[in-house]
């Protein structure tokens, strides 16, 4: 369990932080940027429970936790040795197409791209959507430089799926997206 006495510790004022274990890297390599992604698309996520339909807090809660585990994932680099640390597991991506599947059940087709808004809960899970994807597109990143858990990625593009759905349902289920119109303002 992680106990926190001391929330400053100093060791980050020359720019570099730690990694799980004794490793250190500078505060802008691309596995802190990675996790450090993860942890803003969690805040994100945390605005948009604030404004959420009670029954879909229950998913944005365990997703925090889900986020949580895959920033410590990001934050421990792999090992070939039989390692027992804390990894995002395929059983997280399943649940995430299964909730994809039953919440998408309920919504209209889409005959056009969605704008984010609607409702203040919609507009704030695609905000939480978009940064998911950036944490995406630097696990990639990483993935091409370092050896990475490959279901993190997995899970962080289902991720960003179920928010577009969960987006969609605080929109009344669809009804109140609002549709793109190509060309409207020309």
């Amino acid at each position: 369990m992680v106990k926190l006495n001391k929330i400053y510790t100093r060791t980050g004022d020359a720019g570099e932080t730690g990694l799980v274990g004794t490793e250190r890297r500078p505060k802008h390599d691309l596995r802190i940027d990675a996790f450090g992604t993860v942890d803003e698309a969690n805040a994100a996520i945390g605005i948009a429970r604030l404004h959420i339909a009670t029954s879909h807090d229950p998913i944005l809660k365990r997703i925090q936790h889900d986020l949580f585990d895959l920033g410590a994932d990001l934050a421990t680099p792999y090992k070939d040795d039989g390692e027992k640390d804390l990894r995002i597991a395929e059983t997280q991506v399943a649940r995430l197409e299964h909730e994809i599947d039953e919440l998408n059940a309920n919504l209209a087709p889409l005959t056009s791209f969605v704008l984010p808004g609607g409702t203040p809960a919609s507009a704030y899970l695609h905000l939480a959507r978009t940064i998911t994807r950036r944490a995406e597109r630097l696990s990639c990143a990483l993935a091409e430089k370092e050896t990475i858990n490959p279901v993190a990625i997995k899970y962080l593009n289902r991720l960003s799926d179920l928010l577009f759905v969960l987006a969609r349902a605080a929109n009344e289920n669809g009804k109140l997206d609002i549709l793109w119109e190509p060309g409207v303002n020309r």
